[in-house]
């Protein structure tokens, strides 16, 4: 299973996996620090990570693979709906348009999260405010997959908003809360129990803090291919740890078992 590029969906025979997508959305830092980035609080009754902090995202749905062909035809299909299905999920989550080849207000942005909460499709969204997507301001950055079934296959990306001067509000179902936080200050929460993180949140949130600005992301995930990431368990003399394979950019690869939130 290791050996499936990134850009294929697992093959037969594999674990019934689920396609998904999450965006990190990095904003400048109003203290002129870190950058920030937005993360999601889900809801106590969510199946999966229900409480915990994660970056906005969710399911490709059908009709992001559709758009997807439409826009994006040389683009395999996997990473392509992918990207659909962040920026989708990200109006749908957060009230945010991202993406765009023109800039977005947030009474626009609120008209169009309404009608996407209404109908399911970013296509007509778009066909209705007549906006242009620029998939291409998401960066494909990282691919957790474990292997099991139900399992989330799921496709990382990161985008720049530049100023943050934007409305965002939580959508109060499937999450609780939105808040903006350098990578850095979100491990610190999650370390004094402010947040719950699940474990592949965690590694991220962990490579994200070594950068200062997204210009420094972007170098760091063009020195490191992406492929798919599956944790495993490792015996150590202190017990059983969840573990991720070197190679993929994390400067941290893996923490006890007993210690680790799990999706």
């Amino acid at each position: 299973m290791s050996s499936t590029p990134s850009d294929q969906p697992i093959p037969p025979g594999g674990p019934a996996v689920v396609p998904a997508a999450t965006v990190v959305i990095f904003r400048h830092s109003a203290t002129g620090g870190a950058p920030d980035v937005l993360m999601v609080q889900r809801a106590k009754e969510m199946r999966f990570a229900g409480g915990a902090a994660v970056f906005p995202g969710g399911r490709v749905d059908p009709a992001d693979r559709e758009l997807a062909r439409r826009l994006l035809p040389d683009e395999a299909e996997e990473i392509a709906a992918a990207r659909i299905a962040a920026i989708r999920e990200t109006l749908e989550e957060t009230g945010l348009m991202i993406a765009t080849r023109q800039p977005v207000g947030a009474q626009e942005a609120a008209q169009a999260r309404a009608l996407l909460l209404e109908d399911g499709r970013l296509d007509t969204v778009l066909a209705r405010f007549g906006w242009e997507l620029e998939p291409g301001a998401l960066t494909f950055f990282a691919h957790w997959c474990p292997l099991w079934d139900k399992a989330f296959d799921t496709r990382f990306f990161v985008t720049d908003l530049g100023t943050g001067a934007v409305d965002i509000t939580v959508d109060a179902t499937e999450n609780s809360r939105l808040f903006w936080t350098s990578a850095a200050e979100a491990l610190d929460m999650a370390d004094s129990g402010d947040i719950s993180v699940i474990f592949p949140t965690r590694r991220n949130l962990e490579r994200l803090a070594q950068y200062a600005s997204h210009a420094e992301a972007l170098a760091d995930i063009a020195a490191h291919p992406v492929a798919r990431i599956h944790p495993s368990i490792e015996e150590r003399e202190d017990g059983e740890w969840l573990v991720i394979a070197e190679g993929h950019g994390y400067p941290v690869r893996g923490q006890l078992k007993a210690t680790a939130r799990r999706g």
